[in-house]
C-alpha cells in the first residue's frame, strides 16, 4: 500500500491505572482507507488504546490528531460525532428490535406527534445495506440473526453514522471460514469508500489477507511496526510475547489406551444425521467443519445440554443415556464450551468458587461451604496452571481471557473428568495463552483423559490432534490421521455437497 493521507495520529499516548501503566507513550498512525492490524497478548495495552480513542478512557498524557487537527476526545459520544466506531467482539445491539432500529437506534427519523417514521426507517436502513451489499431485511428482528449477520448489522450501524475510522475488535473470533469471507468482502468495500480500520485479532494467519500495516504492543509499549506485506508472520510471535515460542502448536503424541467413549448412529432433528465415532484414553480428537455444521449440536449432546433423538452413547462399554449436564458431570464428561463468559464461568463469583462449582461437595462442611477448604483448593490449581490472578478471591470476570479459560478448565480438573470436550479451546485469547493452552491438552492426554476438540481453526485442529473428523451438515465427512491431514483435505470434505 502507497502511503496515504494521514487521518488519525496518536503520539506519546500514556494511562496509568493504579499500581499499573498500562500505556507507555505509545505512538499509532492511521492513514485513509488503510487496515491497521493490532497485534499483543493480552494485557499489552491493545483495548486501552481503543478504549481512549473510543472515548471510554481518558489519556494521561500525550495528544491525538486528527486530520492534523489536535483533539482531546471527551468521551463516547463525542469520538462518534468525531466519526470514531468501535464494533466490540460482544456487540452493542438490541436482540428485541429490528435490523432497521437497531442501525438508527437513539437516531429514528420522526413522523408527526413526535412518531417514529418506520418507513423512513426502513428506508433509510435498506440504503445503508445497499451501499455494503449486504442483503438482509430491514424489519427482521436481531435475535433472529446469526453471529456474522448480527455483525453485519454494527458494521451498517456505524457507516449509517458516517464513522471514518472504525475500531473492530476480534471480529473473526465467532466466524467460519465462508463467514470470513464475507467480512472482508465488506471490509474492502469499506476501504474503496475512503473508511479507515483499526483491527484487533489475535488470528494471525488471516492478516495478510486483510491487513494493510500491523503494530504490535507489548507490556504497554509498541514494539513495531511494518506493512504486511514485508514481514513473516512466525517473525511477529516473538515480537508479541518477548521470547521464542519454539513451536506454535507444541504437540506432544501420548499413549492412545483403551476405548473411553463409543457414539453410535446418533440422530438429533435433521441437525445431526447417524454419527458414529469412538475416543481413546490419551487422545485427541479433533472435529473440524463449518459454522453450521453440527459439531456445537453434537457436543451439546454428548453432554447433555440437548437430548438426541436416537443413537447409543457407550462410556467404556457401559451404555448410557445423558439426559443432562448433571449426568455428564457425574459420568465424569466434562465441556469447556466455546462462550466462557456466558455458558462456561460465573463471572459474579471468585476464582476459588468457579473452580470448586462442579463438585461443590468435596468442599462442604456438613450443610455448609468451607471457605478455608475451597480457598485452599482454588490456590493449587492457581499455581498448577500458572493462573494469573491478583488473588483467589479475584472475580473472575476481571480476569484475562486466557486465564478465565484456565479457570475453566481447572473445575473440570477438580470434578476429575475422565473425558473433556473443548469448543473452541483458544478464541479470543492471546498467542502465548494458547500455547499455555495446548500444554495443558498436551499434560491431560499425557494423563490418560480423553479430549474432543472442536475448533474453526485449522492450523489448530492438525497442530494439536490425533486423528481429525470432519462435518458436513449433520454428517460425518471425513476421517484423517495427523499424519496425513492437510487443510485442502479437510476443506474438500466440509464443503462437498
Amino acid at each position: 500500500m502507497a502511503e496515504g493521507e494521514l487521518v488519525l495520529r496518536m503520539q506519546g499516548i500514556t494511562k496509568r491505572f493504579p499500581g499499573v501503566l498500562a500505556l507507555d507513550a505509545v505512538d499509532f498512525e492511521l492513514q485513509k482507507g488503510e487496515v491497521h492490524a493490532i497485534l499483543g497478548e493480552n494485557g499489552a495495552g491493545k483495548s486501552t488504546l481503543i478504549k481512549i480513542l473510543s472515548g471510554a478512557y481518558t489519556l494521561d498524557e500525550g495528544q491525538i490528531w486528527l486530520h492534523g487537527e489536535p483533539i482531546y476526545i471527551l468521551n463516547p459520544k463525542h469520538a462518534l460525532e468525531l466519526g470514531i466506531s468501535v464494533i466490540y467482539q460482544d456487540f452493542n445491539l438490541v436482540p428485541t428490535l429490528t435490523v432497521g432500529e437497531n442501525i438508527f437506534l437513539g437516531r429514528e427519523p420522526m413522523a408527526l406527534a413526535n412518531l417514529i417514521d418506520r418507513k423512513r426507517t426502513t428506508s433509510a436502513c435498506r440504503t445503508v445495506l445497499a451501499e455494503l451489499n449486504i442483503n438482509l431485511d430491514p424489519e427482521m428482528r436481531v435475535d433472529e440473526l446469526g453471529v456474522a449477520m448480527q455483525q453485519m448489522v454494527e458494521v451498517a450501524k456505524a457507516l449509517s453514522m458516517d464513522a471514518e475510522i472504525i475500531i473492530m475488535d476480534e471480529p473473526t473470533a465467532a466466524l467460519g471460514e465462508n463467514e470470513i469471507t464475507e467480512l472482508f468482502s465488506t471490509i474492502r468495500r469499506l476501504k474503496e469508500k475512503g473508511v479507515s480500520i483499526i483491527y484487533i485479532s489475535h488470528r494471525l494467519q488471516e492478516l495478510p489477507a486483510i491487513a494493510d500495516r500491523v503494530t504490535i504492543l507489548r507490556d504497554g509499549r509498541k514494539i513495531a511496526t511494518h506493512r504486511m506485506e514485508e514481514v513473516e508472520l512466525n517473525s511477529l510471535i516473538p515480537l508479541m510475547v518477548g521470547r521464542t515460542l519454539s513451536e506454535q502448536f507444541p504437540k506432544i503424541p501420548a499413549s492412545i489406551g483403551s476405548e473411553v467413549l463409543r457414539v453410535e448412529g446418533l440422530n438429533w432433528k435433521d441437525r445431526l444425521v447417524d454419527i458414529s465415532f469412538s475416543l481413546y484414553q490419551g487422545e485427541v480428537l479433533g472435529f473440524a467443519g463449518l459454522v453450521g455444521s453440527g459439531r456445537t449440536e453434537l457436543m451439546r449432546c454428548l453432554f447433555g445440554a440437548q437430548e438426541y433423538d436416537r443413537g447409543k452413547i457407550y462410556l467404556g462399554k457401559i451404555p448410557v443415556r445423558i439426559r443432562s449436564p448433571q449426568d455428564a458431570v457425574r459420568l465424569g464428561v466434562g465441556f469447556i464450551t466455546e462462550d466462557r463468559k456466558k455458558q462456561g464461568l460465573f463471572l459474579g463469583l471468585s476464582v476459588a468458587e468457579n473452580i470448586t462449582v462442579t463438585d461443590i461437595g468435596q468442599v462442604m462442611n456438613g450443610i455448609f461451604i468451607d471457605h478455608q477448604q475451597e480457598k485452599a483448593v482454588g490456590t493449587g490449581y492457581v499455581e498448577s496452571l500458572r493462573i494469573k490472578t491478583p488473588t483467589i478471591e479475584h472475580l473472575v470476570r476481571y480476569l484475562s481471557g486466557g486465564n478465565q479459560q484456565k479457570v475453566a478448565l481447572a473445575k473440570w480438573l477438580f470434578a476429575e473428568a475422565r473425558i473433556l470436550i473443548f469448543d473452541e479451546p483458544t478464541r479470543g485469547i492471546d498467542v502465548g495463552a494458547k500455547v499455555e493452552v495446548y500444554n495443558l491438552i498436551n499434560q491431560l492426554a499425557q494423563n490418560g483423559v480423553g479430549i474432543i476438540m472442536v475448533s474453526s481453526e485449522l492450523p489448530e485442529i492438525i497442530g494439536m490432534s490425533d486423528r481429525i473428523l470432519v462435518m458436513n451438515r449433520g454428517r460425518l465427512t471425513g476421517e484423517f490421521l495427523r499424519e496425513e491431514a492437510t487443510q485442502a483435505k479437510i476443506m474438500e470434505c466440509a464443503t462437498k455437497e
